[in-house]
């Protein structure tokens, strides 16, 4: 094992929450750019959008009446990806692979609710305050508290998708929880790595980063007593970011007060940071990754945005990235400086504004 590398040249990087490799490219930075230099984005959305489904008082697409809510408001999902309850399939219709491993299915089901941020149609995380963004925590920890209850659910994932470029159908601020009767891949994956990591070392892997990240300051992008967030040294996509929970706590309910203050205050960090690199709404999926036995959980949060050199160009994992292996040019450190670069206190629209 061997860290002893030339960053500046090409190099592979070891993602211990995956167990897996990423390539980066830095050289390849160096590639004449001739891309249009954008202005900044100015259009504003109206803070009441009548046709919007979201929006309070508004009729949804089946029917339902938002009430007129005035912080967050959590709904069932009109259209859940999963269902409570799931009919056996009818006798007859099922192919017939007997003995066969190689082809398996299993049932899942579940519930799958909205969460609306705020009731103004024209905001995001970025704009909003602190003492909002804190109360989006607490609804974050009602709704995984609520999961908790039935025991039919292994796990609840919440994340948002913002932005039309991360697929989002509805600009009104919302995230999502899915809750499963099964533990999806991606949190599978990472519960395993942080178990094994734990049993051979006697300490948790995120622990042991979240110190190191800290102590050298060279990916973060920003810190508060009990929450940081930083540009992963493994990270796949440019801009990405990893928000981890100092103290090892294994899910969103367990955080203390302070703590829920904390993680406002770096979501909002973050997102105003990521706005004003390319003076845009800056798209991204965001989730939590969570669970109940701290030795295979430690409260995080991935930023999984697709932008790599202005608010129109993307990144796209296609060709070697799909076949091979994920593969980045920009640096974790170059992002983090440039993330670090930008103010994550004031927005850029309200600079414009003055």
């Amino acid at each position: 094992m061997t860290n002893n590398t030339n960053t500046l040249e090409p190099h592979r990087r070891y993602n211990p929450l995956h167990k897996s490799w990423v390539l980066v490219s830095p050289h390849r930075t160096q590639r004449p750019w001739q891309g249009a230099q954008e202005q900044p984005q100015t259009e504003q959305r109206p803070q009441y959008d009548p046709k919007c489904y979201l929006c309070p008082g508004n009729t949804r697409a089946q029917g339902d009446v938002n009430p007129v809510y005035t912080e967050t408001f959590v709904f069932p999902n009109d259209y859940a990806a999963v269902k409570e309850q799931v009919p056996p399939a009818p006798s007859g219709t099922q192919e017939d692979f007997a003995g066969s491993e190689l082809f398996q299915a299993e049932q899942v089901t579940g519930k799958c609710k909205v969460i609306c941020f705020s009731p103004r149609h024209d905001l995001t995380l970025a704009r909003m305050t602190p003492e909002q963004l804190e109360v989006i925590v607490g609804a974050w920890q009602e709704v995984y508290t609520s999961a908790l209850e039935d025991p039919t659910i292994k796990y609840c994932q919440i994340f948002e998708n913002k932005g039309a470029a991360m697929g989002c159908s509805n600009p009104h601020p919302h995230g999502q929880a899915w809750m499963t009767s099964v533990v999806p891949e991606e949190p599978a994956v990472e519960r395993l790595a942080l178990r094994e990591f734990h049993d051979k070392h006697g300490h948790g892997l995120l622990e042991e980063y979240v110190e190191k990240e800290a102590a050298a300051q060279i990916r973060v992008v920003a810190e508060t007593p009990s929450f940081i967030a930083v540009v992963p040294y493994w990270a796949t996509w440019p801009f990405e970011i990893l928000v981890v929970s100092k103290r090892r706590v294994a899910n969103v309910a367990q955080l203390t007060a302070s703590e829920k203050t904390d993680l406002a205050s770096v979501l909002k960090q973050v997102t105003v940071r990521y706005d004003n690199l390319f003076k845009c709404s800056f798209p991204y999926s965001m989730g939590m990754h969570q669970g109940e036995d701290d030795n295979e959980n430690h409260f995080h949060l991935h930023f999984y945005p697709p932008l790599l050199r202005s608010a129109t160009v993307r990144k796209f994992l296609v060709g070697f990235e799909m076949l091979g292996m994920p593969q980045r040019d920009l640096t974790p450190e170059k992002a983090a400086e440039m993330l670090r670069a930008v103010s994550g206190d004031v927005h850029y629209l309200d600079e414009l504004e003055q």
